[in-house]
This record gives structure tokens, sequence and C-alpha cells, in this order.
């Protein structure tokens, strides 16, 4: 499994990325919006939206774009200079929950007795269905069928009881259950709410007189904006002309049961970030190192799957002392709306958007770094691959322990029934994917990876942070 998207079905996708922004100096945001989501790409390729507000002009007049495919598909110069406003939120998608269509697209726009609401969400609730049919009992009529509208609507129904938008959000908190990074735009304020167990990235940012929320750092860096600091678990933040203000008692948070999802240190977060203080390139680094401590190999080349597996291999071959080297040559012209061969023909796929470097690997022990193996389909075809190349060996290992249960927070890692490590020996794996050898990550050093953050690893030990939900809420991605 590698960021390259061989299969659908054979590889992980992240729920989400969010940006919001409010220029108190009055400037237009959308084209910045737009920058910070082309920086979160990575996050989500399904669809895009960036719904804008002037908070000098008449409340609840929100100009709303959004729709399938990359952001450089669904916005134009065009269409960024249509969208007038000083604060906005903007989303990039993959769905995990809810299908795939343009009514899912986030960001989600309310019009209520309050005026407006514009949300972007990031993560998935384990207990969205019973919310879903308590509103729906009470009258709600649902526009999508994503989680998202479950929690915009909790805010909104909170929000005609309470003095403030951050105490609607707050007590909306206390019945929503799962991941979720929000960011939210009100009339004359935005909102960045985190859940307690900080499944989810956010974090705050500065540029000129302008305060932005984003779910990774590189989006903040993208626009030229200085990092101010992470959004804590449990913690409700609002931005609004007096700067950045924090309720302190308003903070859900538990030290003791926080559950940062370690997958985004090993695979979701772009390398250049930095996740509540610990830098994404350097936790693949030691991952590699790790490797190379704890599964050591004789070879005469390190390589990566790119993208993701790349810092792991140069980690490998620091610690070791093996070359690092180049053996995948990626074709970056495939996109999202590539026409994917048949399935008598699946193996073309990975052909056309990954070739191997003969001369570098002919004759060679290669060792092959890749974050994660889910089906064991995409794998199998990189080895092959390297072999139909001349590579005399190839050894796998892979940055993070095996998979053995599914995620119910954003993750789309299918259930056990479809994941090769589920039910089969190391060995019986390794004869499937057709290596030399084969080693994981270990366990215990999930949390060094991570700085020594407490860290969520369901999806490898079974122990949820959460009871998991007793209807499976993944969609399609569970099957």
């Amino acid at each position: 499994m590698n960021q390259i998207d061989f299969f659908d079905e054979d590889v992980l996708h992240e729920e989400c990325g969010v940006f919001g922004m409010y220029d108190l100096d009055g400037n237009d945001v959308a084209s910045t919006i737009y920058y910070g989501l082309f920086a979160l790409q990575h996050r989500g390729q399904e669809s895009c939206g960036i719904a804008v507000s002037d908070t000098e002009g008449p409340k609840g007049r929100v100009s709303t774009h959004k729709g399938m495919g990359l952001c450089n598909e669904v916005f134009t110069p065009d269409t960024l200079e249509s969208l007038h406003g000083n604060i906005g939120v903007g989303h990039v998608r993959y769905s995990t929950a809810g299908s795939s269509t343009r009514e899912n697209a986030q960001p989600l726009v309310l019009n209520y007795i309050k005026g407006t609401l514009a949300l972007a969400h990031n993560g998935n609730l384990v207990n969205a269905p019973e919310l879903r049919r308590e509103l729906e009992y009470s009258g709600a009529i649902f526009q999508t069928t994503i989680d998202s509208e479950v929690v915009a609507y909790h805010i909104a129904r909170e929000r005609v009881n309470t003095s403030t938008v951050e105490e609607a959000v707050a007590n909306a908190m206390k019945k929503i259950k799962g991941a979720y990074a929000l960011v939210i735009m009100s009339p004359r304020k935005m909102i960045g709410a985190r859940d307690p167990f900080g499944f989810k990235p956010l974090c705050i940012g500065k540029r000129d007189n302008a305060y932005i929320l984003a779910s990774e750092t590189c989006a903040l860096e993208t626009i030229g904006a200085e990092f101010v600091r992470d959004v804590e678990p449990g913690e409700i933040v609002a931005i609004t002309p007096q700067g950045i203000a924090s309720n302190k008692s308003m903070c859900l948070a538990d030290p003791k049961k926080q559950a940062r999802c370690v997958f985004e240190y090993i695979y979701f977060a772009r390398p250049d970030s930095v996740l509540d203080g610990v830098g994404v390139y350097h936790s693949r680094i030691y991952a590699g190192r790790c490797l190379a401590k704890d599964s050591p190999v004789e070879a005469d080349l390190v390589v990566g799957v790119p993208e993701s597996g790349n810092a792991a291999a140069l980690g490998y071959s620091m610690e070791s002392g093996i070359p690092y080297g180049t053996a995948f040559v990626k074709n970056t012209y495939v996109g999202r709306t590539f026409i994917k061969p048949k399935q008598s023909s699946r193996e073309s796929a990975v052909r056309i958007k990954l070739n191997v470097l003969k001369e570098a690997v002919a004759g060679k022990r290669v060792i092959m770094i890749d974050d994660s193996i889910v089906r064991g389909t995409t794998s199998a075809l990189i080895v092959n691959m390297l072999r139909d190349a001349g590579a005399a060996e190839v050894h796998v290992r892979v940055s993070a322990p095996p998979f053995l249960h599914p995620c119910y927070f954003g993750t789309d890692i299918p259930s056990e029934d479809h994941l090769i490590a589920s039910g089969r020996t190391l060995e019986e794996i390794r004869k499937v994917i057709g290596a030399d050898s084969l080693s994981y990550l270990k366990m215990e050093r999930l949390s060094e990876m991570a700085g020594g953050l407490p860290i969520c690893t369901a999806c490898f030990s079974g122990e949820y942070p959460i009871a998991p939900p007793k209807e499976d809420i993944r969609g399609e991605y569970a099957k």
C-alpha cells in the first residue's frame, strides 16, 4: 500500500483535510484557502469546496463552490474571483462514511434561526447513526448521508439556546463520539475544535493580520503563514477581531485518554508537516532506523515505495549502512480520472503509474520499504516487478505493524477477512507477496515513533479508545 493509489481497494485513504481563514483586514480569502487545500490534497481527492462570507456584510450571505474532483479540477480563476469574503472554510474529501457524491462534498452550509453555519469536518463519529435517527424523529431533514451533517445540526440546535457559537460547539461535543477536527464559520467568527482524544490533527497559523486553521502545518508553509500552535485535544478555539480565544473551561480532554492516530505519522500526513510537535519526516526516518535494528538483512540496496516509503527507506539505509537508492519512477501525470484497466489486466495499472529502474536493481539484493500492507495485492505486484527487472532478492520491510482490525475513526481499513495479516502467519504473508523475507515494525516502536505522544493503535492491536459501533459506519469501504 502506498500513496500512488494503484487500486482503490488495496490502499488506505484519509477521511479529509480542513482549512479555514479569517482576514481581520477585510481582504478576500478564497484564493488563499484554495492554495491551502492544494497543500492538503493528499488527504482527500474525491471532492473539495470553499465557503466564504464577509464579516462586515449582511449576516447569512455565504458564497459557496464545491464539486467532485481535485482542487484544480473544481476551481478556476474565475470561480475564485467570484468568491468574495474575508472569512471562509475549505475542505478536501475522501469518503469513508457516506457515498462519493457532490451532495456529500463539504463545507456544509446551514441556514437556521441564528443565521448561517459553514462547517468542514475531518474524521468519523462512532455514534452517528443513533444521533441521526434521533434528529430525524424530531423532524430534521438531511440533505447528505455524511456524519458531518449530524455534527452541524447539533451545533445549530445548541446555538439556539446558547449565547455563543463556542458554547454551542461545546454542548454538541458532549453528544458526539468519535474522531473529529472541525473548522466552523459563523457570520462574525471562526471556530476550531478537536475531539478529546486528539485523533485528527488541527493547527493554528497567522499571516499578517489573518488567522488560519488547518489540518497540517504544510498548508501554513504553502501560503507563507507562521505556525502559532496546535489546537489541543478537546479544545475549542475562537478567532475574532480580538485574536485567538480559548476557554479552558470548555476543554473536554482527559490527558490519560488521548489517542492520536499513529497513521498520521506513518503515512497520511505530508512529510514536511509537524503534528503536535513531532515532525512527520523525523518519525518516518526513525521507523526505518528501527526496522534496520530489529530486522536486519544482508543486501546491496535499500529503496522506498513512493512516496511515504521513501523516508523510512532512508532511515533504514542510515542505520544499516546499506546504500539508499531509487528503484521506482512514478508517472506524475496520471491523475484521479485515470481509466483503470479491466479486471483481466489489473497489473498494467501498476505499470502505468509506476516503473522500475532496471539498471538500479538488476543483479542486486534489494530491501523494499513500504508503509503498510493491506490486502497484499499491490505489494505482490511490486515485488514481482522488481524481480522482472532483475533483482536477485527482494526483502520487504514494513514501517507499520500488521493490520489486524478495521478502523472506525476515519481510515478505510477494511474488515478482518480482507486483511492479508488476519489469520495468516508472517511466513504465509511472505509467500503470498513473493518476498525473500518480510518483517514489520514492532508494536513497541510506535509510541517512540510518535515522540512518546499517546496514540491509537486499534488497527494493529484491537484496543479501541472508544467502543466500536454496533453497526458498521464505514459505508462502501467496509465491504
